[in-house]
């Protein structure tokens, strides 16, 4: 009897333990949950009018929070800024791991999904590409991209040259070289990326996949088919 007593008090007093707990998760999700909106609204207003009249305020009303919300978040604008670049560098990122790193896949199969990944993610997310053209276009925001963005993208580059002096080795392709092939195709990508930011009718279309196709098909003959 005692035995039961005790094994009760001792559940008594371990119980309320569970619900601060509980209640620092919720906390927590609904943190994260603050963040996220505002860096979404944060994404939006630079798509659509870029940096000139980006304050804390307006990305606050946005987000339908309190500007003391924003502040106590990221403490001021360049955070917040970091914040959006971070958020987005993440998002591409897990779709080329998805389409570029997936296990069991060839050399060109690799190298058609970091095609296929540059062609996506713009279609999918067209705001989202407009801030990263936006960021590479200002002064001030240009220095947060190259501490943040230029780095995944240089490896990013890196790594498709990896792919591509593999085909050479398996094609006995000695006439291509891997590293200019790569920056190549990179600019091809950029430079669809930024025309869609220009002139938005123009995000559908088949011109730089086929551009790409065909210059894949006349470095790979035997491995790319053509556009």
């Amino acid at each position: 009897m005692v035995q039961r007593k005790a094994a009760t008090a001792e559940k008594t007093q371990t119980a309320p333990a569970k619900r601060p707990a509980a209640r620092r998760d919720r906390r927590r999700e609904r943190g994260e949950a603050s963040v996220q909106r505002i860096i979404d609204a944060a994404i939006d207003l630079i798509a659509d009018a870029g940096f000139s009249s980006l304050t804390m305020q307006a990305i606050a009303a946005q987000a339908g929070a309190s500007n003391a919300l924003v502040v106590f978040h990221f403490g001021n604008k360049e955070n917040l800024l970091r914040a959006v670049l971070q958020y987005l560098s993440d998002q591409y990122d897990a779709l080329w791991t998805t389409l570029v790193r997936a296990p069991g896949l060839s050399p060109v199969q690799r190298v058609q999904g970091a095609v296929e990944c540059g062609r996506r993610f713009a279609r999918q997310h067209p705001k989202w590409v407009s801030v990263f053209v936006i960021f590479g276009s200002d002064r001030k925001s240009m220095q947060i991209y190259k501490e943040i963005g230029l780095p995944g993208d240089l490896a990013y580059n890196a790594e498709a040259s990896e792919l591509l002096a593999e085909i050479v080795r398996l094609g006995n392709y000695t006439d291509v070289d891997p590293k200019t092939l790569s920056e190549s195709l990179n600019c091809l990508v950029q430079g669809a990326w930024y025309w869609g930011h220009l002139n938005p009718p123009d995000r559908d279309s088949e011109v730089p996949a086929k551009t790409i196709a065909t210059l894949l098909h006349h470095a790979f003959p035997r491995h790319f088919a053509p556009a």
